[in-house]
């Protein structure tokens, strides 16, 4: 089976946030993550079966869904997790406001790694409630967190960790024994921990295995809140469904609190789409991630090649994190956007010297906004 990811989409006047944004000027949009690819044909199939079906009523959670679940974490991971564990949400972001105002009180401290996806920071200040970043460091081309800060930074009334695996920015994907390490923290000084695990599928580095921090054993498991979607993996931010894993039953009830108080459930076409993704959508999967690897590979060749940019390595996702702090540029987003390409800008997740760049799009749409990145490159100083 071939899946043509070269295949020309035009987004304009679809309302999408990152097309529409700056419509009318000669900008390549490659900011907000979602992908230019169509979603698997058994996705749209399935919805468009269930919009002929016409009746859009209030919905439960579909009981295969939570099979489908189970059965895919235990198949990739080793993973038993149980369905009633799930915990269904329109989005991942609102289960990490979720589980910062629900599973910490408000005189708690809460820990974060940064640089990190904005909405984390977000979760925390909005609660609010107190927090200290800890550094992601370049260790072996790798972000990783450092350990021997996130201890330096505890308190005593510290009670939450947020971690997001496979990093967004920066796009480790962290290992067994790197997890381990601070599992190890958590369970000494009685933390949760919530982990963003969004990008899971989305493993570019064919060494590197995802593995869920509350796969680990059950005693971490049951600390543990796990958020994850098919919607980055599927391109479905757009019909939204997520879900958190919360093993221990006191952990999911207070987590859950807010539900259909202040959060919605997914909706029906959510259901239908994260099911029929789940279910027929793998072998579209593996082509997208082979095709995002050529993508991936272009763009580390463009930033070894030119002045002023680096990069770890980007194991996962399809959000390349490079450094232009060399380049010295006052606000980096602005001078590349001035060149014609839009860019995540580095300071929104803690790290004002790197710009974030979205490679889910066709490649000659990509190798047209290197060359533009280029030729800023060239232009700072």
């Amino acid at each position: 089976m071939s899946f043509d990811f070269d295949a020309p989409i035009d987004r304009h006047g679809t309302w999408s946030l990152r097309w529409e944004r700056l419509a009318g000027r000669d900008i390549i949009p490659l900011w907000v993550a979602d992908t230019d690819f169509r979603a698997p044909e058994a996705v749209i199939d399935a919805l468009r079966r269930r919009v002929e079906h016409g009746i859009f009523g209030y919905t439960v959670a579909p009981g295969e869904l939570r099979e489908a679940i189970a059965a895919r974490a235990l198949r990739l991971y080793g993973w038993r997790i149980q369905p009633e564990w799930i915990v269904f949400l329109p989005g991942v972001v609102p289960g990490l406001h979720m589980a910062v105002r629900e599973l910490s009180a408000p005189d708690e401290h809460v820990l974060l790694p940064e640089p990190i996806y904005q909405h984390f920071r977000r979760a925390v200040e909005r609660a609010p409630r107190a927090y200290d970043a800890v550094a992601l460091v370049l260790r072996e081309g790798r972000w990783l967190l450092d350990e021997e800060q996130l201890v330096a930074r505890l308190r005593s009334n510290s009670r939450l960790l947020l971690l997001c695996n496979p990093q967004n920015p920066g796009a480790t994907v962290y290992t067994r024994v790197e997890l381990e390490r601070i599992a190890s923290i958590a369970e000494h000084h009685d933390l949760v921990i919530c982990s963003d695990e969004i990008h899971a599928d989305l493993v570019l580095d064919p060494a590197a295995s995802h593995v869920p921090i509350a796969s680990l054993a059950r005693e971490i498991s049951r600390r543990c809140v796990t958020l994850m979607s098919p919607n980055k993996s599927f391109n479905l931010p757009g019909v939204g469904c997520a879900w958190a894993v919360i093993e221990d039953d006191h952990l999911r009830r207070r987590f859950s609190t807010e539900l259909h108080a202040t959060v919605h459930d997914p909706s029906l076409l959510g259901y239908v789409a994260a099911l029929a993704a789940y279910r027929d959508g793998t072998p579209w999967l593996a082509a997208q991630i082979d095709y995002l690897r050529g993508n991936r590979d272009r763009v580390v060749a463009m930033v070894a090649a030119t002045r002023g940019m680096t990069m770890a390595r980007m194991q996962a996702t399809y959000l390349a994190w490079i450094d232009v702090s060399r380049l010295a540029l006052r606000d980096p987003d602005s001078h590349f956007l001035a060149h014609g390409v839009a860019l995540s800008p580095g300071a929104q997740f803690g790290a004002p010297g790197f710009v974030r760049l979205n490679i889910g799009t066709q490649r000659r749409i990509l190798e047209e906004a290197l060359q533009r990145m280029a030729r800023a490159a060239s232009a700072a100083g």
